[in-house]
């Protein structure tokens, strides 16, 4: 279901997590970056002005309630996965910009931890961010009701482990963890070339029925269900969400496939403070 305040509007994630957990993705409108990265561009390393940037993510803290800002990660398409509990309570990991950080030293410091490309937390009020326009945002969270995680999931962190370098990091049994996945690029526009397809199938030998050739001789790859297939081998059967194409819906998403230079939306994860 979608939720609004202020023209500001997010997707929240439709599964039967424990409570207290909360997750959202965002939609690209209600903030005030200019074109290309019209409008809520919470990416600080697309090109977008700081100041934009900065303001776009006072919005989303306000608006959805966040009880702290969220931990930015600098996403290079790896499988590094920061425990952000060893930030310690400041969050004064390199780049994150502090929970209690002004609008100018927001605006200054857009960077983020890392490099890395998921995250986890067991303390309540830190949240996991994940930006994204195609990538798959990954979701995870435990039955006890006491952990999240946030993945960023494209053809290169896929096909590298991406996935299971994070299920790995929670020390979790596989069976008590759900996973949601977010708005990512859908199958009938994720076009790739034979060596991408031959990289992912080099960790999924059984995954040629997400790949359909095409008239341009390559290939149209279903990063949803290559996903869904990681998460079901290491044990885990309770997925939910996808569907959501960030290409077909330019009034919804960014999308880098689609347009190029655009923003990011952000995909977030967190305990609720007791």
């Amino acid at each position: 279901m979608s939720r609004s305040l202020r023209k500001l509007e997010w997707v929240e994630a439709d599964w039967p997590a424990p409570g207290g957990v909360r997750a959202l993705s965002t939609l690209r409108n209600g903030g005030v970056s200019g074109a290309p990265y019209t409008s809520l561009n919470l990416g600080g390393h697309v090109g977008d002005t700081a100041t934009a940037v900065a303001e776009n993510r006072r919005r989303l803290k306000a608006a959805a309630g966040l009880p702290s800002e969220p931990v930015w990660l600098a996403q290079v398409h790896g499988v590094n996965v920061v425990d952000l509990d060893a930030m310690g309570d400041g969050g004064a990991a390199a780049g994150d910009g502090g929970a209690g950080a002004s609008d100018v030293d927001a605006a200054a410091n857009l960077g983020g931890v890392g490099p890395a490309d998921a995250a986890f937390s067991r303390q309540r009020g830190r949240v996991c961010a994940i930006l994204t326009a195609d990538c798959l945002p990954l979701l995870l969270t435990a039955d006890s009701g006491d952990l999240v995680a946030a993945a960023h999931v494209g053809w290169r962190g896929l096909s590298s482990g991406v996935i299971e370098t994070t299920v790995k990091a929670l020390k979790v049994p596989p069976q008590n963890l759900m996973a949601w996945l977010g708005p990512a690029i859908g199958p009938k526009h994720f076009e790739v070339g034979a060596e991408v397809r031959e990289a992912l199938l080099k960790g999924d030998s059984g995954a040629q029925s997400a790949f359909a050739p095409n008239a341009r001789g390559r290939f149209l790859a279903d990063l949803g269900r290559l996903a869904t297939r990681r998460l079901a081998t290491l044990g885990i059967s309770r997925i939910f969400g996808g569907g959501e194409c960030t290409f077909a819906a330019a009034d919804r998403y960014f999308s880098h496939r689609r347009d190029g230079v655009t923003g990011r939306q952000a995909t977030l994860i967190w305990l609720e403070p007791a």
